[in-house]
């Protein structure tokens, strides 16, 4: 058995050095938040990269790139000075079920939280006294965003929360973007107040079924306890980064069909 973790993790480290690299960038969403430097525009860009980021990945980027273009391509700026005649030209949009109610408030929410702090991180980690675990992050952020009285319930489906057993694929790609800190390119690392060791492993259905392949899940179904599953066999590899290997598990199963 242990001759078989050590194949595993030698197929592993070698496909992160293969997937965690530049020419990744371009054809994954998160080319989307790689087309600003300001650390505001990275995160707000990203996270709606994230939000959208499911079914075909060039219409993933096409409509994200829409989406920045409707916000001058300077996200950060438009969120804080927008008026109520800037928001007409949002009407209409639409990605898979995400629609402009959801995005109208996003943006009422994202004015509200961005005159108050600098940084998004914030609306995850809260109060790191009382929130120390990556489950209570992400059910803080999400009571957070839907904490104003003008939250549509139908926008909750789209922000995901371990509260309703969701394994939070989006979001936890988000926050890897966020937080992983490495000198390959491709992760953003502008956020501090969480730890690479901290984050759990976006699980889409590529990653899977790579991991169930590898043994590396073994529950049935794929919810929050699955994705924890799943992160503490990587933390055995890499304790202090396991979701560096989301690349591996991804890249095996989009690009080499594993």
């Amino acid at each position: 058995m242990k001759q078989d973790l050590a194949a595993i993790k030698a197929l592993l480290d070698d496909r992160v050095e293969k997937y965690n690299r530049p020419d990744f960038i371009p054809n994954d969403p998160v080319s989307i938040p790689h087309r600003f430097t300001k650390k505001q525009d990275i995160e707000i860009s990203g996270f709606f990269a994230a939000i959208l980021a499911w079914g075909q990945r060039k219409t993933i980027i096409n409509n994200c790139i829409r989406l920045m273009d409707l916000m001058d391509n300077a996200p950060h700026d438009f969120i804080l000075q927008h008026q109520e005649q800037d928001l007409h030209r949002f009407l209409g949009f639409k990605h898979r079920t995400f629609n402009d109610t959801d995005l109208l408030y996003l943006l009422y929410f994202f004015q509200w939280y961005y005159r108050q702090h600098e940084s998004l991180e914030t609306a995850f980690t809260g109060d790191q006294n009382q929130i120390k675990t990556q489950k209570e992050r992400l059910i803080h952020f999400h009571d957070l965003v839907f904490s104003l009285e003008e939250a549509p319930h139908r926008t909750k489906k789209h922000i995901s929360t371990p509260a309703r057993k969701s394994a939070c694929k989006r979001m936890n790609m988000y926050l890897r973007w966020m937080v992983r800190k490495d000198n390959k390119g491709v992760d953003f690392g502008i956020w501090n107040n969480m730890k690479p060791a901290d984050l759990v492993c976006p699980c889409d259905v590529h990653v899977e079924r790579v991991a169930r392949k590898l043994g590396l899940i073994t529950r049935k179904g794929m919810d929050w306890f699955t994705a924890e599953e799943l992160t503490d066999h990587l933390r055995a590899f890499e304790p202090n980064d396991p979701v560096k290997y989301d690349y591996a598990l991804f890249g095996l199963g989009i690009e080499e069909k594993f």
